[in-house]
């Protein structure tokens, strides 16, 4: 682009071109940005003028469906939303003042996933359900599976989504791209719709550790309107300011690396894809890494009931307070958002229910409430722990752990299939993770995460870096859907499309 062999607007042309003809059998993208065509112009007159605004400049960008964005609607995937009105969210902000072309909103599951104790991630009732690229039977994990998917099938070359336990780096993991979780308080959750104060972030997802660590370097940012983005703890380890992330991507970062490796996070795996974990031990080591394998996150298996207790709590403080506060003709409580579900059951509850929203609205006391404390307590405790033992013990740069297993069938009556994910630790204590595609199970890629101490995400990309251009994974055995589908070839299964809202709303 710098050369002028390419343009914004060509790019975007074809970003665009193949989101309208993959996008009916994938459903990774709720809206497209209606002025995207005309902001790539505008783009390429800002680099042709001799002042491009920043390292993003012309380049599109897909956000997920719960991040506001001016003009479009900003709806987590619920029709409840459908008319809110809202301005850039903070990070929004930062992606436009360096250039970026908000090319869509990327479909997610409804609610961050958080709505049904038997949801089907990747499923929302304005988005219907995406399909993993790889096979679009399998289900693309939650809830950024918009992003992971639009990115999986090149719909854009890199997009945003939002993790509160797992929910960028496992869909990243299913659908073989790559998902930044950072440290809590790194990126701003201003305008984002929530879910806990205590574990929600956004963060890059690309199709290498390079774009997202450029990615990530745009969205890190102090936000004084978010506690955690201007607490003291953050000043202090940011004192020089943001670092250039893309900077530290460097071929040989693993040697000399002091690396654990946590192999109880992934004991249900089956032996093939156990397999892979031991093959990224053995490329490690090649790479000149001391790995020290296994290594023990102490108790890790005890921090998800206290976890999902105070999550209750914090769900419905979170997005009571954010409704309270949004424009527009919407439900302002989470009881009133319970209510529009009854009264719209057919559309909204066709697929699943809404269990977690009701036990949520049925906790009481709010977040002084001492059983809450206590239980947000413990899973803060119970996750410091897990973490800081193994790297303080052992002195390591970072603990590697297979991030998930391969995608399941996607299945409606009985929900996600999730044999094992390892992202509880990180996203309870607030610690960064990185996860990269390495291996393939059955055609379904696999991936491996790097986590690291707090505000460690400079060392954890150059690792991953170092790791990606060496691994030399491979093909997967069987071509992406989207693949299948651009060629011309018809895809293995038929999707429906998303659902209409033919049926009128009950107010």
């Amino acid at each position: 682009m710098a050369a002028g062999t390419l343009t914004s607007a060509g790019i975007t042309a074809f970003y665009l071109e193949r989101l309208h003809r993959l996008n009916p059998a994938l459903h990774a993208v709720i809206t497209v940005n209606p002025e995207a065509t005309a902001e790539a112009r505008a783009s390429d007159k800002t680099r042709a003028d001799g002042a491009p605004r920043g390292p993003l400049e012309g380049i599109p960008v897909l956000v997920k469906d719960n991040i506001q964005v001016a003009g479009m609607p900003t709806t987590a995937g619920s029709p409840a939303l459908l008319n809110a009105q809202s301005g850039d969210a903070f990070l929004v902000r930062r992606l436009r003042e360096a250039g970026a072309v908000i090319i869509g909103k990327a479909n997610l599951s409804e609610w961050a996933n958080f709505r049904s104790t038997h949801s089907t991630s990747g499923w929302s009732t304005l988005g219907g359900q995406t399909a993993n690229p790889y096979a679009l039977e399998r289900n693309p994990s939650g809830s950024s599976s918009g992003s992971a998917a639009g990115i999986a099938a090149g719909l854009a070359p890199v997009a945003v989504g939002t993790e509160t336990d797992g929910s960028i780096v496992c869909p990243a993991s299913a659908c073989g791209v790559v998902g930044i979780k950072p440290t809590l308080g790194l990126v701003s959750r201003t305008g984002i719709v929530p879910v806990s104060p205590a574990q929600d972030t956004a963060g890059p997802m690309a199709r290498s550790v390079a774009d997202a660590a450029a990615l990530l370097s745009v969205l890190a940012a102090a936000d004084p309107g978010d506690p955690a983005c201007s607490d003291a703890q953050r000043q202090a380890e940011l004192a020089d300011g943001v670092p250039d992330y893309h900077g530290f991507c460097d071929p040989g970062a693993l040697r000399g690396a002091r690396v654990g490796v946590w192999r109880d996070g992934s004991a249900a795996a089956g032996a093939s894809t156990a397999a892979v974990l031991d093959s990224a031990v053995t490329r490690l080591r090649e790479l000149g890494a001391t790995v020290i394998d296994p290594v023990e996150l102490p108790a890790a298996d005890k921090i998800g009931q206290p976890e999902g207790a105070a999550l209750l709590y914090e769900f419905k403080h979170s997005v009571g307070a954010y409704l309270a506060a949004l424009p527009g003709n919407v439900p302002r409580t989470l009881a009133e958002v319970i209510g529009f579900n009854q009264r719209n059951a057919g559309l909204v509850l066709a697929r699943f229910g809404q269990e977690v929203f009701e036990q949520a609205e049925a906790t009481r006391g709010g977040l002084t409430d001492p059983g809450y404390l206590e239980l947000r307590a413990d899973a803060a405790r119970l996750a410091r722990v897990a973490m800081e033992t193994p790297l303080v013990t052992h002195r390591l740069d970072a603990i590697v752990a297979l991030t998930a297993s391969p995608a399941w069938l996607t299945d409606y009556a009985l929900g996600d299939h999730d044999v094992f994910h390892t992202s509880t630790p990180a996203a309870v204590g607030g610690y960064p993770a990185v996860s990269l595609p390495f291996g393939y199970v059955w055609g379904l890629p696999v991936g491996l995460s790097f986590m690291g101490p707090r505000w460690s995400e400079s060392r954890l990309i150059a690792l991953a870096y170092a790791f990606e251009q060496a691994a030399a994974a491979g093909s997967p055995t069987t071509a992406p859907a989207a693949v299948l589908a651009a060629s011309g070839m018809p895809p293995h299964v038929t999707t429906g499309s998303p659902p209409h809202l033919a049926e009128p709303l009950s107010p």
